[in-house]
């Protein structure tokens, strides 16, 4: 038992190992994935059977993706205009005004994460959509 809290303590090793364990098995998958061109199923045919709609699960993934950070922009933007606002009926109070900084920065701040999130989300889902289909994401006609 003691062995075990031991290999917990070293995560790394932990990790490694769960890593390679991970490989060992879904290597084979992948490879007894392709058909007969030599591409790689991943099921994207499937999902048009089970009567969820004929979007492809790609772009259903990149449309929730930019909905929800949508809604997330709509939030930062309202806590902005709440500190906007809350300084403007401080009347001079430095708590008030202090209080309604920090609202304002953290709208900031969210308004950049949010930026950010987008930024690599889309990255993501271009890489993808190049390495699944081989061709450009800005020439895909919508």
């Amino acid at each position: 038992m003691s062995w075990l809290i031991n290999l917990a303590k070293n995560k790394v090793v932990v990790t490694v190992v769960l890593s390679l364990i991970l490989a060992t098995f879904v290597a084979p998958m992948l490879v007894s994935a392709e058909d007969a061109t030599g591409t790689i199923n991943f099921g994207l045919v499937y999902g048009k059977k089970t009567g969820l709609g004929n979007q492809d699960l790609r772009d259903m993934i990149s449309n929730i993706i930019n909905v929800a950070l949508s809604m997330l922009g709509i939030v930062a933007v309202v806590i902005v205009l709440a500190g906007g606002f809350k300084w403007m009926t401080a009347g001079g109070n430095e708590d008030k005004v202090a209080e309604a900084k920090k609202l304002i920065i953290a709208g900031v701040i969210g308004l950049g994460i949010i930026l950010t999130a987008y930024a690599i989300a889309r990255f993501v889902l271009e890489q993808l959509y190049l390495a699944t289909t081989g061709e450009d994401y800005a020439t895909e006609e919508l």
